[in-house]
């Protein structure tokens, strides 16, 4: 099943859609010989170029003060409930704090959201977004495991995967349903075939705990902590596990924690058709004419017109792929993480419209994690693999046609498009973890949590849900009333205040905040 937008983060400015951002990791997996993972010590060194696995590119650029990016490996357990055996690399990297000696806190380690992102290939391309946090932390993010580098899962390959994305996610018959239904057993038996051992230990939990972990071989009493998209999940199960070990966090664009799948699904449905709704709406007010529709409802409509006429036929793209139905919808989700991307959305569909799959296309390969050489990350594959580890939900596609409806009622672009992405874990080789994660965490520091009331792939209404969750005195809610994925990277002049403040001085933003 071509695999939807789960709840992540797309780190991407509008430049970005043609420039990826770069990093690099390194480490091969090892075996257990009975040392305390504990003590182990990290061999820093200037990052090389990033793997074809987390997403390609060069290596970072120093920043501006002339500090080198370093990478190291961390060894942790394959399987946490054999701790004395095998184990796998866990990349990581780091720029060492700017400040001046004795302000240093620690380390604030950073997860960017997925499941499936690289931290270490995204951090660098912060850097200087997050220079006032380096004064007194160094920055330190990492590819979990099952991404990237440490110990990435594998499933298709890219020629493969060039055909997954290539077919009709949104079946109309019969025969359409059974194609998609062999193609997600198909690259479901494809993950268990070349990555068997590594599959049944990529649960949030583990990841957690792998986390843990780092926070001691770092040399830091309390986990310091900025979670975005999944990455508030990560942190959540992190808290509920380790609620004494918290130390300053702050969860951006927040992952609901009560939701089954088939509610995250319907919530996205939501969330991609009001922010489609706030991109029509700004596009036809503007002084010069809109150019894919003359009111709101047009553009829509217009939309929804394309999709059909390239579900019935495909925009001839560079050989051998076109720009089909889904494509472009990914491609038009894409678009919708950043305010920064609606221009791009715009010209995209503009040229979709005169037959030219050009900017949509390349919108889409930003979301399924394609470079311009055709070399897939493991993004897709990890974000299976994590989300499917998760989740005990198994749809059938009788569950899926018994909620086109309510889907379509609540997005009539995307919401087909999410609603067969319910199928994604079936017949997946490992037994889910849990109906949704469990994030009380009593004890824990006070935890900043942000909800965007614009934001299109993780829905306001979390935020509230994840402080509730956390528990009376651990989350701390703030509003920001704005557009896109994700708050403190908006610009927006109060967030960054009040994350900075929190992070630097440790002051907890009052309950209720908003920013606008």
């Amino acid at each position: 099943m071509p695999t939807p937008p789960r709840p992540r983060t797309i780190a991407v400015t509008a430049i970005a859609v043609l420039l990826a951002l770069s990093a690099a990791g390194c480490g091969d997996e090892a075996k257990g010989d009975d040392e305390d993972l504990t003590a182990q010590k990290l061999s820093w060194k200037t990052c090389e170029a990033p793997s074809e696995s987390e997403g390609g590119g060069t290596a970072p650029s120093p920043l501006p003060d002339g500090e080198v990016w370093q990478c190291a490996t961390m060894k942790a357990p394959l399987d946490w409930d054999d701790p004395d055996g095998d184990t796998l690399p866990i990349a990581l990297i780091r720029a060492r704090s700017s400040g001046a000696e004795g302000q240093r806190i620690g380390s604030l380690v950073f997860n960017f959201g997925g499941p499936g992102g690289s931290g270490v290939k995204t951090l660098p391309g912060f850097g200087e977004d997050y220079a006032q946090l380096r004064a007194r932390y160094d920055l330190v993010s990492f590819d979990p495991r099952g991404v990237g580098r440490s110990a990435g899962i594998e499933c298709e390959d890219d020629d493969e995967l060039d055909e997954y994305f290539q077919q009709d996610g949104t079946p109309d018959d019969a025969a359409e349903r059974k194609e998609l239904l062999d193609n997600t057993k198909t690259f479901n038996s494809a993950c268990e075939k070349n990555s068997r051992k590594t599959l049944p230990h990529v649960r949030t939990t583990d990841a957690a705990r792998d986390m843990d972990l780092m926070r001691q071989v770092l040399g830091d009493d309390k986990l310091h902590y900025f979670g975005i998209s999944y990455g508030t999940e990560l942190g959540g199960v992190y808290a509920h596990l380790f609620p004494k070990n918290v130390g300053r966090a702050v969860f951006d664009a927040v992952v609901d924690p009560t939701r089954t799948p088939e509610q995250s699904s319907l919530g996205q449905a939501k969330g991609f058709q009001l922010a489609l709704d706030n991109y029509a709406r700004d596009c036809v007010s503007k002084a010069e004419e809109c150019p894919v529709g003359d009111t709101e409802q047009d553009v829509q409509d217009r939309i929804i017109k394309l999709l059909g006429d390239l579900d019935r036929k495909p925009i001839p793209g560079t050989f051998p792929r076109d720009l089909t139905e889904v494509a472009a919808t990914t491609g038009i989700a894409q678009a919708l993480y950043s305010q920064d991307l609606w221009p791009y959305l715009t010209e995209g569909l503009d040229q979709a419209y005169g037959g030219d799959d050009g900017l949509l296309m390349l919108l889409s390969d930003l979301m399924n994690g394609r470079s311009e050489n055709g070399e897939y990350s493991n993004i897709t594959a990890a974000n299976v693999s994590i989300s499917c580890a998760d989740a005990k939900q198994r749809y059938t596609a009788e569950d899926v046609e018994t909620k086109l409806a309510e889907f379509r009622a609540a997005s009539p672009v995307f919401g087909e498009w999410l609603a067969w992405s319910m199928l994604t874990c079936t017949d997946w080789a490992v037994a889910g973890a849990a109906d949704h994660p469990d994030m009380r965490a009593p004890g824990s520091a006070p935890i900043l949590v942000i909800g965007n009331t614009g934001d299109p792939a993780t829905p306001y209404e979390g935020a509230r849900r994840m402080a509730e969750a956390l528990g009376a005195g651990v989350g701390v809610e703030l509003t920001y009333r704005g557009q896109g994925h994700g708050a403190y990277d908006s610009g927006n002049a109060c967030v960054k205040t009040a994350v900075d403040g929190y992070l630097l001085t440790g002051k907890v933003p009052k309950a209720g905040t908003i920013c606008s």
